[in-house]
């Protein structure tokens, strides 16, 4: 591919990336996260309805709601009650009170309710998203390593101030190999890491994701550091995003990819 071309294909990566972070329940409209077991009575503060781990179930919220609670699920007028699995999930509804939508979130055997405003601050606030660049120097050749025996779990501080496990698949050897960083794998082969470098909390976020597509059967794989990008906890606070493990703090900087959120 040409650099022309590469760079053309970056210029449309970030037209993407804007719309999506700034669509009216992308990661700007998150306003709350709300975990279930600080609310033992199922009350969440500005939020109507009850919310309740299902006592027949583990693998589900209960959601029991009066037709003066003003909620819907799935765009009708609701009352009574329903059982909700994760919104990832397969069949997830969406459950909403007037313009806010409010998703359940399943984490480490954690419930929590998360609200998305289209109107939050954040959404109104934005203005882009400043990045490095392009730069093609910084699309290197990597090398994907799995771990033998499969997935390892790593206890990696996150941005909640709370130390949860971090799922890694193997090393993913940067050029020479002289730097690695430990990576996880998607279901659909493509890699994934949390990172720093030296431009970290200066000229760029205090750290950032980056997504390599699935390596070839001898492992080998492009690492395009122009498509480093933003963690969602950069958008909205209440997002819960890992920070980088041991080992994934690069020795030099990374003038490459997002920087940080423009606001007006």
């Amino acid at each position: 591919m040409s650099t022309t071309d590469a760079k053309e294909q970056w210029a449309a990566w970030r037209e993407q990336r804007t719309r999506t972070v700034s669509a009216p329940y992308g990661p700007l409209a998150l306003t709350g996260t709300y975990w279930l077991a600080d609310a033992p009575d199922g009350r969440i503060p500005g939020v109507p309805g009850r919310w309740t781990e299902d006592p027949g179930t583990d693998d589900a919220v209960l959601l029991t709601a009066l037709a003066e609670d003003g909620l819907t699920v799935n765009g009708e007028p609701f009352e009574g009650w329903i059982r909700l699995g994760p919104d990832a999930s397969a069949g997830a509804v969406w459950v909403a009170h007037g313009e806010r939508r409010l998703l359940v979130l399943r984490r480490e055997g954690q419930w929590a309710v998360r609200v998305f405003d289209p109107q939050s601050a954040a959404r109104q606030a934005f203005a882009g998203i400043d990045a490095f660049d392009y730069d093609e120097r910084w699309v290197l050749s990597g090398t994907f390593r799995p771990y033998v025996g499969g997935r390892t779990v790593v206890p990696v501080e996150n941005a909640d101030g709370r130390e949860r496990g971090l799922s890694l698949a193997g090393e993913l050897a940067l050029g020479s190999g002289e730097h690695t960083l430990q990576v996880g794998a998607e279901e659909d082969g493509s890699l994934w890491a949390v990172f720093a470098d030296g431009t970290s909390g200066t000229s760029s976020y205090r750290f950032r994701f980056l997504r390599p597509p699935a390596p070839d059967p001898d492992g080998t794989v492009t690492v395009d550091f122009n498509r480093a990008h933003l963690p969602p906890c950069a958008f909205a606070e209440h997002f819960i995003c890992p920070f980088p493990p041991p080992g994934n703090t690069l020795p030099f900087a990374v003038p490459a990819g997002e920087r940080d959120t423009v606001a007006l």
